[in-house]
């Protein structure tokens, strides 16, 4: 007999990284994370929901797709006046706050 089956929602997770990472060195965090944050910045430009997850916190968008950053690392989502979206990632030591990488997308279209 036949049954009708309701359809089955689809939930995708996406996630930065294959396997969780945790980068725990200053050199760790300057060669992987700009290709991480690359990767969530491209996110955001097709995704509204996680384009306001990343404005909100980076830190924990990045815990969520699979990458930990140690706590002195500061992530701040920036907007320029034409609205392109920029990430830079500060190293809190002390008082002092170093800037370790700025990462923004652009878009080129040629023929």
């Amino acid at each position: 007999p036949y049954e009708k089956k309701l359809p089955v929602q689809y939930v995708y997770e996406f996630k930065l990284v294959d396997e969780d990472i945790k980068l725990d060195t200053r050199e760790e965090v300057k060669s992987q994370l700009p290709d991480i944050l690359g990767r969530a910045l491209a996110r955001s430009w097709v995704d509204p929901k996680y384009k306001r997850q990343l404005q909100e916190c980076v830190h924990t968008t990045l815990l969520e797709g699979g990458v930990e950053i140690p706590h002195d690392y500061i992530c701040e989502y920036e907007t320029t006046s034409g609205q392109r979206a920029k990430i830079v990632v500060f190293e809190q030591t002390g008082r002092l706050k170093l800037r370790v990488c700025s990462l923004s997308l652009t878009m080129v279209a040629s023929r």
